[in-house]
């Protein structure tokens, strides 16, 4: 635990301040009173302490006495059955008249009441000019219900509504401003008086409005204070039967925080007003309304803000749905573009490439990539593929998510601090369940600067410990660095959409490989039978050509003239490498068919092997063997034994031309394969034709060059796939070559 030393005051303000219980002030504003009933006896249980100056009766005289009791007969027991059930903002009922015994009846009042938490609160207020603002409210409103369906601007919207509230209410200024997704209000409209600062275009901090009181708008559509410098007048008493104060989340009258008022007299203004936005049950905006004297704001006048608000609110919602409807049909059209592309095209990357345009605009982004295992396709301005594979890797190491996205990869992506050098924004969807394979699209750096009105920092009050409103509303411009445009959710929406359509895409391409792959594994059986079959078939016409050859030159030789005799040394030379082919092309076949028989290798002990039985083919030659020590595997020992005999063949045969050969044979342990290598100094090959060395009947060097038939290294190949591994050579022309094959590392049951 942090020592009180550690402690931050600033942090501990403004929690404080976040935590301050403001719908439980326990007083009002003076510009009216307010009782709590119990129902259904309609018993006063609460009293504002400012009765006395209106009706002449002290708070508590009124306690435990009936409210009609106080009116009299006005249908006010009838009227409270018009209060809605699911609607807490105050409603007004009638204008009464308290008569009290012993008193003259007391001016006319207007009585508004709600219902919250189990209790009736009903407010008293001047009545004001009850006929001007009603008589004028239906032209009024009439008049700009056509205009803002007319409008077609957001911020023109906001115009509108913002000129008839200020003219309904003669506020010295009126703005309306927006929050963002952060809290921060950005002013779209205002009208203001000479002499009154302009906020038009700045940024008011989402700290202006702490969490409890930013519910409250949304809650309570309209809020008035009156005079900044008002006397509370206290609830009495403080406490309900339960033990909890009065709570007036909805009351009009409801007292605000001491740090509010400051903040309003520091901004030169006495008199507010705020009517709220509300969009989807979400406060999208206010309205706000300053004056710099104190101004009071009848019933009447709040009612038609209040009613302007919802229609302002229902005009802004349909607009936005508009403009969402028309930006998820043109994303429709894009998914459906670019699927029709991928289905069509042999692989999903072919798709994505063949609609480059596309693929940009549907995201908004400046490039895009799509990641297929270790290939990177790219379109538009992306990172450089090194970071892609690095930001792949990062991706596949987060939790299961469907969609990825940020518009400040510097502080999303930390592990990866040169990607902000590239981007700032990323979206990346996973379209593969089993493979580190990904959609991804990048927005660049939108360097942005924000006027605030003020600076927005939170200063602390060193004599009470709180917070202190900020003193200064000047402009005060912040350039934000590395961010960029906030991806939509709609974006976001489409983005997974659409990986839903490519993994369906992916999956029934899987689907179709698998049976090509199935009908190609039944063709390679049918050709490894004829194969073999062949082979089998061949031996035996080969070896009595072969035969008869030499049989006739050892009985007919001496009537042959020489050049029938090299003719005839030619078929049997002939007859015996064909012999050789086909005994070749029959162990090749039977690669293939014949099952694994899998046991301990001991590489090291087989490579000896190998030389002896080599060593004829190596005298009168230098060779220079390093054999480094080798570990024990697990494998199919005669398989193993013919692919390594085949490598090391090769070395010793493309290597004869060297005065002095050196032919190098290790291996190199890793966490999950065993990777095995033949070195040597010969001729070598060029990298270009690398991808057919390992193919059937595929040479790089002429036969009078080197003999052999092309199927060495294709069984080589085959023998390690047979043991799930893989081949692959490197090499330089006349520099020499290395072989490398892998061995997963396997274990099994030994046989009891």
């Amino acid at each position: 635990m942090a020592s009180i030393e550690d402690r931050d005051p600033l942090a501990d303000a403004i929690a404080q301040c976040g935590d301050e219980p403001i719908h439980i002030p326990g007083s009002i504003q003076p510009h009216g009173f307010l009782l709590a009933l119990s129902e259904p006896d309609l018993t006063v249980v609460h009293a504002s302490e400012n009765v006395k100056h209106w009706i002449g009766v002290p708070a508590v005289a009124l306690l435990g006495r009936r409210l009609p009791d106080l009116i009299g007969d006005c249908g006010f027991s009838e009227r409270l059955a018009t209060l809605a059930g699911d609607d807490h903002n105050p409603f007004h009922l009638s204008d009464i008249s308290f008569r009290i015994e012993g008193q003259a009846a007391h001016r006319p009042l207007a009585l508004m009441a709600h219902r919250f938490k189990g209790q009736l609160i009903v407010e008293f207020e001047d009545t004001g000019s009850s006929g001007a603002a009603y008589d004028a409210l239906y032209p009024l409103m009439r008049t700009f219900v056509v205009q803002l369906q007319e409008a077609q601007e957001l911020n023109y919207i906001c115009e509108l509504a913002v000129r008839e509230v200020k003219r309904i209410t003669g506020f010295g200024r009126v703005k309306a401003y927006r929050f963002d997704e952060q809290g921060n209000g950005l002013v779209l409209a205002e009208e203001a008086d000479e002499g009154y600062p302009r906020y038009l275009g700045l940024c008011f901090p989402a700290s202006d409005i702490p969490p409890q009181a930013r519910q409250l708008y949304c809650n309570n559509l309209v809020r008035v204070i009156q005079d900044a410098n008002y006397q509370p007048s206290a609830i009495v008493p403080t406490l309900n039967p339960d033990g909890q104060p009065l709570d007036l989340s909805f009351a009009s009258l409801r007292s605000v925080s001491p740090v509010h008022l400051q903040y309003m007299r520091n901004m030169g203004t006495l008199a507010s007003m705020s009517v709220s936005i509300v969009i989807q049950g979400k406060l999208w905006g206010l309205i706000s309304c300053h004056d710099a004297q104190p101004r009071a704001v009848s019933y009447q006048t709040r009612t038609a803000c209040e009613l302007l608000a919802r229609i302002l609110s229902l005009q802004i919602e349909a607009k936005e749905a508009a403009a969402l409807a028309q930006r998820k049909l043109e994303l429709r059209r894009q998914i459906v573009e670019l699927l029709s592309c991928m289905a069509d095209r042999d692989s999903v990357v072919e798709g994505f490439l063949s609609q480059p345009q596309v693929v940009l605009e549907f995201a908004e982004a400046c490039g895009g990539a799509i990641v297929s295992g270790e290939r990177y396709e790219t379109v538009g301005d992306t990172p450089p593929a090194a970071l892609l594979a690095r930001l792949t890797q990062w991706l596949a190491h987060q939790s299961e998510m469907a969609v990825f996205s940020t518009h400040n990869v510097g502080r999303d992506v930390p592990a990866i601090p040169e990607l902000a050098e590239h981007c700032a924004g990323v979206l990346a969807i996973p379209i593969s369940r089993l493979h580190p394979h990904y959609l991804i699209w990048f927005r660049r750096e939108q360097v942005k600067t924000v006027s605030w009105a003020g600076q927005p920092e939170k200063r602390i009050d060193l004599e009470r410990g709180s917070l202190s409103p900020r003193n200064s509303f000047e402009v005060w411009q912040e350039t934000l660095r590395g961010f960029a445009e906030p991806w939509q959710p709609v974006v976001v929406e489409g983005a997974l959409e659409l990986r839903t359509a490519v993994l369906g895409i992916v999956l029934r391409k899987a689907e179709e490989m698998a049976q090509l792959a199935g009908e190609l594994r039944e063709s390679n059986k049918e050709l490894e039978s004829f194969s073999y079959s062949v082979s089998h078939d061949l031996r035996a016409p080969l070896r009595h050509i072969a035969g008869y050859a030499e049989l006739l030159g050892e009985l007919e030789g001496d009537k042959l003239t020489e050049r029938g005799l090299r003719f005839l040394d030619n078929i049997g030379d002939a007859a015996r490498f064909a012999g050789t082919l086909v005994d070749n092309l029959l162990s090749f076949s039977q690669m293939g068919r014949a099952a694994l028989r899998l046991s301990d290798v001991n590489l090291t002990a087989l490579v000896e092997s190998i030389r002896q039985e080599m060593a004829p083919d190596c005298e009168g030659r230098q060779i220079e063997w390093r054999v480094h020590p080798m570990p024990v595997v697990i494998a199919d020992a005669a398989f193993i034994h013919m692919a390594l005999r085949n490598l090391i063949s090769n070395a010793i045969k493309y290597s004869r031309k060297r005065e002095q050969a050196v032919i190098e044979i290790g291996a190199e342990e890793r966490a999950e394969e065993v990777i095995v290598y033949v070195r040597d100094n010969g001729v070598g090959f060029n990298m270009q034709y690398a991808n057919k060395l390992f193919g059937v009947f595929q040479r790089l060097h002429r036969m009078e060059e080197f003999e052999g038939t092309g199927i060495g290294l294709a069984s080589v190949r085959r023998i390690i796939e047979r043991h799930d591994g893989q081949v692959w050579a490197d090499g330089q022309v006349n520099q020499g070559a290395t072989f490398f094959f892998s061995l997963p590392r396997l274990t099994y049951a030994s046989p009891i």
